[in-house]
């Protein structure tokens, strides 16, 4: 009997980003806030966007969820280029999760609501048994199902808007600085249901953070942007051995020690 050769399979793009560009306002009054960024993630992986406040980190992962108008360039999930204007199949398979976890939650909207009616607009209809298997899969569990966003701490918040981010079943999760208002005691938390969440459902993570610590953490590669510009990519392990090339790169690691 012949064998076939073992198949090494090439990794596949999941989020590719090409000479973006995003801007807000027009003539005089224009303000260029993402300069020609580019970046690949593979299926599966964990990539970093790292830099200070109004470096653009997050106006990119605004551009690729559909919440600017003004971009250029090209952005393709799954290897299908995006168009301008997001079909509804587009958010089956990308999905935010905010930084305020209690700005990004409707205040008279209880959590049975606010997960049942997100996978009610996703079309599927077994919602209680989607509603309390998502719960478990953040780790509330059912008692917390019927309570307001005001009726819960900081980490239980962020944990509802990642169950309502898992809801459709997405294959990218983009992370908008998902700890950073929260206290540092579950912060970590967080990150590890985060950590946990990507094992299970195999996601791909594409995470905003000022926090060089949580990108170590978290992601194998991160890109470092300053004055909305992406100045250097390095592996995960440059960034541990304070490694960088670019000077700006060299003065957030130092920084951070």
């Amino acid at each position: 009997m012949v064998r076939s050769p073992k198949c090494e399979c090439a990794p596949v793009s999941m989020l590719n980003v090409d000479n973006l560009s995003v801007w807000f306002g027009n003539g005089r009054d224009r303000v260029d806030a993402v300069r020609n960024a580019s970046f690949n993630v593979n299926r599966g992986a964990s990539f970093g966007l790292v830099g200070e406040s109004g470096s653009g980190k997050s106006t990119i992962l605004r551009a690729v969820m559909g919440l600017t108008p003004n971009w250029s360039g090209a952005i393709s999930v799954d290897t299908k280029p995006v168009d301008k204007t997001r079909q509804k199949s587009f958010y089956k398979v990308v999905q935010m999760v905010f930084q305020d976890p209690y700005a990004s939650l409707h205040p008279r909207h209880s959590v049975d609501q606010v997960l049942g009616e997100t996978l009610y607009l996703h079309g599927f209809r077994d919602i209680d048994a989607r509603v309390v298997k998502l719960l478990d899969d953040v780790g509330l569990g059912g008692k917390f199902r019927f309570r307001y966003p005001h009726q819960l701490s900081g980490g239980q918040r962020q944990r509802v808007a990642i169950a309502r981010a898992l809801a459709p079943k997405p294959s990218i999760l983009l992370l908008d600085e998902p700890t950073s208002a929260l206290d540092v005691s579950v912060q970590a938390e967080i990150l590890n249901l985060l950590t946990d969440l990507r094992t299970e459902h195999g996601l791909t993570y594409i995470m905003v953070s000022h926090d060089l610590s949580v990108v170590g953490h978290m992601c194998e590669q991160l890109a470092v942007m300053k004055d909305g510009e992406i100045v250097e990519i390095m592996e995960v392990e440059t960034l541990r051995k304070a490694q960088a090339s670019h000077p700006y790169s060299q003065e957030l690691l130092a920084a951070s020690i």
